[in-house]
């Protein structure tokens, strides 16, 4: 899969409300504060079914039982594709 260029990927990430590009670990990642426990699970999982549906699968860190972090890349590619902003897209039209 082809890595996108600096340019690409500011172009894309304009895109997307509030994630952040990391360029030092060459990802993409948003944060999210729910309410509760069960509300970040039930978040999470959504992200699973639609890491599986596109096969491509983010890192995603639970922590104080609220807080959620997901970060994209192509670890196969060792950067950021289009797959990231893919699957980044389809994250923000859950929370739309």
């Amino acid at each position: 899969m082809k890595l996108l260029t600096d340019d690409e990927i500011k172009k894309q990430i304009g895109s997307l409300k509030q994630w952040v590009w990391d360029h030092d670990a060459h990802a993409i990642e948003k944060k999210f504060i729910f309410e509760n426990f069960t509300d970040a699970v039930c978040f999470l999982n959504q992200i699973a079914e639609i890491a599986e549906q596109e096969d491509h699968h983010p890192d995603i860190h639970l922590t104080q039982y609220r807080n959620l972090k997901v970060v994209l890349s192509t670890h196969s590619a060792k950067g950021l594709t289009k797959k990231d902003f893919l699957v980044a897209a389809k994250i923000e039209e859950m929370i739309a």
